[in-house]
């Protein structure tokens, strides 16, 4: 019997695991509380910059450390929705895995290109929904996140991992991509403790921009 595939496309959930230095499998709430607030915030901000209204669920915790999932449901159900999700995800676990070092751009245009070269967007191209995909396609190009990190989410992933920093209990935390039945979509990504000050911000000094009519978001 043939196997269903897997589609990129499946991809609305993001598992992020806390791997512990022993065997337990519980961790101080404060910190627990403090990490998923700005992943939260990530989610968010990456949606927000697609113009897309979204609902985030979470599912009871696992063991293996402690596991944590973070469903993304589209207000709107729609083909152009589910790629938008997909693509929040995927954009997701990229930006929590890469440090500060490497540049965002390099590291999710691969990524970006082998969602819309996915099997079933090259249907949907066929149909009367060419349009809709090309116009998804140019708001990711044009998106500030590819081109230059957003500042929110810069902090807020920097504010995650200092929160890890200072929690030595957790060894290494990892993220996946994966659909309604927790099949995998992509290759799970870990970050270890050892790297973990790769993603933290020295200073609060963030590069100048201006923004008419801007609505201030205070960031502690």
């Amino acid at each position: 019997m043939q196997e269903n595939k897997i589609s990129l496309l499946d991809g609305n959930t993001l598992e992020l695991h806390y791997w512990f230095e022993d065997d337990s499998h519980s961790m101080n709430a404060y910190v627990h509380n403090k990490c998923e607030y700005e992943l939260l915030g990530v989610l968010k901000e990456i949606a927000s910059s697609f113009d897309a209204e979204i609902i985030i669920e979470t599912e009871p915790l696992a063991e293996g450390g402690l596991r944590r999932w973070f469903k993304i449901i589209a207000k709107e159900e729609n083909k152009k929705a589910t790629i938008t999700i997909a693509l929040i995800v995927a954009l997701a676990t990229s930006l929590l895995i890469t440090p500060l070092t490497t540049s965002i751009s390099k590291a999710t245009e691969a990524l970006i290109e082998k969602i819309f070269e996915d099997d079933e967007i090259k249907e949907l191209e066929k149909e009367k929904l060419r349009l809709e995909v090309e116009k998804l396609r140019q708001e990711v190009q044009k998106n500030n996140l590819l081109n230059k990190e957003n500042h929110v989410i810069k902090k807020k992933r920097s504010n995650f991992y200092e929160t890890l920093e200072n929690y030595p209990k957790v060894q290494q935390i990892s993220f996946i991509s994966e659909n309604d039945s927790k099949d995998r979509i992509m290759e799970e990504k870990t970050v270890y403790r050892k790297d973990f000050k790769e993603y933290i911000l020295t200073s609060n000094d963030l590069d100048p921009k201006e923004i008419d009519d801007a609505v201030i978001e205070i960031i502690s």
